[in-house]
């Protein structure tokens, strides 16, 4: 009998991560399995906290059930798509219309299949760091390279417009925006929105923008589309129900398709053949896309001063200004939290060994900055879904791990500390 052989996988995967659901998450579950119960702040799925996708979309899904039993189209039922299109020119967007418009398992798919349409190998796509991964994973995985813009937490967390342009290379295709930003909460102003699409018309690059959080805004934040203000210069922009209408499971995403349509033709039709060959997205969720756009909105209640997103943020908020060790940018949209660890108190902060201790200890899963793409992070990264008690008792256990080790660092002189 000849010996058993490895498989090797892909060499493409040296340099995907994805911690969200990554190491941490398979020790969390082996301390479950233990008895130890988890306090998991590592993914923004809002049906593990309690919230619940709003009736009119579970009703129109139900009177449905016997017209989602064939395929449908490719690009998604017609019906949805032409709400989708209303929704991108009531916002704004030119040349949208519903031959423009793809539906996905939702926006994790469309990211894939609109790099696979676009890149080269050995093509550039301009990607914020923080990032969400899954860039970077669709960019590696289809052939391109990722080159990261810094957001920095001094500069709020927002792209320098001079040092996006100054990453461009011949080689670089496209610039992805995510707005509202995860994992740092950042709503992008119109000023900086305009003086990115300003950079992508002189360099003829294609615009990405993820905004899957569009209607998730706390105070007085308020969200700009990219494709208003793209106009003619092609721009995909990205949607869905997961978040804003708390329906993950769903798996109902979009991708809409404005600017000129004669410059994007062949694009279109690139990522229309791409979707056929998966034949078509998950027939019986996309019912819910027309309620969704056209009925009254659903997530004020909660973002609004009261609602429990609205409050489950303050708790974050007190729960930092309270830490000798926390520092954080508060955010103005989406779900997340991305709190600094001081590096006057640790310089050498490793990111991942934190989080390990305070799973270990307090038994709270966080997120690593670092995956997210940002190297020599001081940061991580907490969901803002669970009930604000709750994160309120988080930051108490966050305080103690990083007290413990700070009394563990060696002691600095007086003229270092000076």
């Amino acid at each position: 009998m000849p010996a058993l052989v490895s498989i090797i996988p892909s060499a493409h995967l040296a340099e995907v991560r994805y911690e969200i659901r990554g190491a941490l998450t398979r020790r969390a579950r082996e301390l479950e399995a233990a008895g130890l119960d988890i306090i998991k702040l590592n993914i923004g799925n809002p049906g593990r906290y309690g919230f619940e996708a709003p009736a009119h979309l579970r009703n129109a899904i139900a009177g449905h059930l016997r017209d989602s039993e064939a395929y449908g189209h490719e690009q998604g039922l017609e019906v949805a798509r032409e709400a989708i299109a209303a929704q991108q020119r009531a916002r704004g967007a030119r040349g949208v219309e519903p031959e423009r418009i793809f539906i996905g398992n939702g926006v994790s798919e469309l990211i894939d299949l609109s790099l696979r349409a676009l890149l080269h190998p050995g093509d550039e796509v301009l990607l914020p760091s923080p990032d969400y991964p899954l860039w970077s994973a669709a960019t590696i995985l289809n052939g391109g390279q990722p080159r990261y813009y810094r957001c920095l937490a001094e500069n709020g967390h927002l792209p320098d417009p001079d040092e996006v342009e100054s990453l461009i290379t011949p080689r670089t295709r496209a610039l992805v925006l995510i707005n509202p930003n995860n994992p740092t909460g950042a709503v992008y102003p119109r000023t900086l929105l305009e003086r990115l699409v300003a950079i992508a018309v002189r360099h003829r690059l294609l615009l990405l923008c993820d905004e899957i959080y569009d209607e998730i805004l706390y105070d007085d934040a308020t969200f700009q589309p990219l494709a208003e203000v793209a106009g003619e210069l092609p721009c995909l922009s990205f949607g869905g129900l997961s978040k804003v209408h708390r329906a993950c499971g769903y798996r109902v995403g979009w991708m809409s398709l404005s600017g000129n349509p004669v410059r994007s033709a062949s694009y279109r039709d690139a990522m229309q053949l791409l979707a056929a060959l998966r034949l078509c997205a998950n027939v019986t969720a996309q019912w819910a896309v027309i309620p969704a756009l056209q009925d009254a909105p659903t997530i004020g209640t909660l973002t609004a001063p009261g609602g429990r997103l609205h409050e489950a943020r303050r708790a974050v908020l007190q729960g930092v200004a309270a830490s000798r060790y926390l520092d954080l940018v508060t955010p103005d949209g989406a779900l997340y939290a991305f709190p600094q660890v001081r590096a006057d108190h640790f310089p050498a902060f490793d990111d991942e060994a934190f989080a390990l201790r305070l799973l270990e200890q307090e038994s709270v899963l966080i997120v690593p900055g670092s995956s997210f793409n940002v190297p020599g992070s001081h940061h991580f990264r907490l969901t803002l879904l669970p009930a604000p008690a709750q994160l309120s008792e988080v930051f108490a256990r966050i305080e103690r791990v990083l007290a413990q080790m700070a009394s563990e660092q060696p002691q600095r002189s007086a003229a270092a500390v000076a």
